[in-house]
């Protein structure tokens, strides 16, 4: 049993220190205009796609609420 607690200290000294072998973060990843630029760009493409998905789900909504069209419509659908 004294063996056991012989190495106890050592162990509680070195999960105390632990925390000291931290990296300070706020040097580490700070990032440059490229980085930004790049971030940027992939906001951009996520955007342009987004727009048309949009346009045809409201188009999509638009078309289901408006009902069938009447016969007036249809005679000028067929006369085109």
């Amino acid at each position: 049993m004294k063996e056991l607690w012989k190495g106890t200290p050592a162990l509680v000294s070195l999960l105390v220190a632990v925390p000291a072998f931290a990296v300070d973060t706020a040097q580490t990843y700070r990032s440059g205009w490229l980085v930004i630029g790049f971030l940027a760009f992939c906001a951009l493409i996520l955007v342009a796609q987004l727009l048309p998905s949009l346009m045809l789900l409201f188009g999509w909504a638009k078309g289901i609420f408006k009902g069938s069209a009447t016969a007036e419509e249809k005679e000028r659908v067929k006369a085109h």
